[in-house]
């Protein structure tokens, strides 16, 4: 068994940060829903501001706050303005991957959802392992664009 990608969220600004919760990250629950993370579900936390790397559990905020919140001693790793990614893992197979299809989503100004896109590990014609990144249309637009491609050899 190896460990995959599961979710993740990219680029989310952190809105608070307080020492004195009891521990983990408070998540605006719809974003979690759509990229499929689970409340209490174990996640990393990479900084892109200062490197800092943890590792910490998810709970629901309110729906549509667009919260990214670090919580107890979480707090002490994030300023409140700084820009994270947040994923999480599973343990599993190829093929599970394949199956599963990670959800991406890649945040603009005031946490907004920019981009969308999904993970799609697949066989090619010659049975070798290969992936691309698919991108979903904005809200309300039509898919137009290719997908993006990338092929490990």
């Amino acid at each position: 068994m190896q460990s995959f990608v599961r979710a993740k969220l990219h680029g989310i600004r952190v809105t608070g940060a307080d020492l004195n919760y009891h521990g983990s990250i408070t998540l605006d629950a719809d974003l979690c829903r759509e990229a499929g993370l689970d409340p209490l579900e174990f996640v990393e936390i990479w900084n892109k501001m200062s490197g800092a790397r943890i590792s910490t559990y998810v709970i629901y905020g309110e729906a549509g706050s667009r919260c990214c919140i670090l919580n107890g001693a979480a707090a002490r790793t994030c300023q409140v303005g700084d820009e994270v990614i947040i994923a999480s893992s599973t343990f599993g197979s190829i093929e599970d991957v394949m199956a599963r299809k990670p959800k991406v989503l890649i945040f603009g100004e005031g946490n907004a959802v920019s981009d969308r896109v999904t993970y799609d590990v697949f066989r090619d014609a010659a049975g070798r392992i290969d992936m691309r990144i698919v991108e979903s249309p904005a809200d309300g637009q039509a898919e137009s664009a290719p997908a993006r491609h990338i092929r490990f050899t």
